[in-house]
């Protein structure tokens, strides 16, 4: 396996010099962010190191370069929008945005790019259920047809009370995963397994390796500390009761869930995302978030 990180919590640094800070620290692999030059609100949604809408010819050649120089390598491409945005104008924008994404991912020879399913909040699991199967088959034939697979990150994306009950993001669990690789059998539907979103929901993150090893494309290293004064407090439907950790800093137990990886026969990135509020002060400290999950995670690999 090799060790990378996603480039979306560093939008004031180009991609050259994140493949030059990546070589001189020891990573092999970019998780490269391709937003569009729109406005997103949203913690780290927003940042672009590749402009996608912009490859052309020459500067896939001139991004190969950059790479070579660096010898580094794009795990994936990402872009995660709510693809099943309640307002249709707004979800027909992150669709064409999508393809543009799969598109540079082609030709790029990246062979994965990573997304959210997305959901409307006020619907439950069987209606999102009906409207992933009815809009996301296309999605997956463009993906497929491109040679490109789609990664579904498993965050619920539950974070404010105007999200509750159903959170922005339909793929949560492993009985929602089965129901979606049921309706749509494809190759190149997959996730993006973050043990981050699975811990706090008493999910089994080890368990999940096993059961779900032929369809883990590419895997998220982020923690999740459990803050139990809290949770005795608001309970499991209240909010603040858990916190986004640097990988090694929560309540994973990264040992068991890599071990699990190499059992299940996963051999490809471990991907540091960095979303800890405690080192977010400026470019430098989430710089040392970043390599401190490094540090406490590059023990277990090989």
């Amino acid at each position: 396996m090799k060790l990378g990180f996603m480039t979306a919590c560093l939008p004031e640094i180009s991609l050259e010099d994140l493949a030059k800070w990546a070589h001189g620290n020891g990573f092999s692999m970019l998780e490269v962010a391709c937003w569009p030059k729109v406005f997103e609100k949203r913690r780290y949604a927003g940042t672009q190191h590749i402009d996608v809408e912009k490859l052309n010819e020459e500067k896939v050649a001139e991004i190969r370069e950059l790479l070579q120089n660096y010898e580094m390598e794009i795990s994936s491409l990402g872009y995660y929008p709510n693809n099943l945005d309640p307002d249709l104008e707004n979800r027909r924008f992150y669709h064409e945005h999508l393809k543009k994404v799969i598109k540079g991912a082609q030709m790029l020879n990246v062979p994965v790019v990573g997304t959210f399913v997305g959901r409307d909040p006020k619907t439950n699991v069987e209606e999102a259920l009906e409207e992933f199967q009815r809009v996301f088959p296309p999605l997956v034939k463009f993906a497929e047809d491109h040679g490109v697979r789609l990664a579904i990150e498993n965050c619920p994306m539950l974070y404010s009370i105007d999200r509750w009950p159903g959170g922005t993001n339909l793929a949560t669990t492993p009985h929602i995963w089965r129901r979606m690789f049921e309706s749509i059998p494809s190759d190149f539907l997959g996730l993006n397994l973050d043990p981050s979103h699975l811990i706090w929901q008493q999910i089994d993150y080890v368990q999940v390796v096993h059961d779900f090893k032929e369809k883990i494309f590419h895997v998220h290293a982020k923690d999740t500390k459990i803050l139990w004064d809290k949770l005795q407090e608001v309970g499991i439907f209240g909010f603040g009761w858990y916190v986004d950790k640097v990988a090694g800093t929560g309540d994973i137990q990264w040992g068991a869930f890599i071990t699990a990886l190499y059992e299940a026969g996963y051999g490809y990135v471990v991907s540091i995302e960095h979303e800890d509020r405690s080192f977010e002060k400026d470019v430098e400290s989430k710089l040392r978030g970043i390599l401190l999950a490094k540090q406490l995670l590059e023990r277990y690999l090989v």
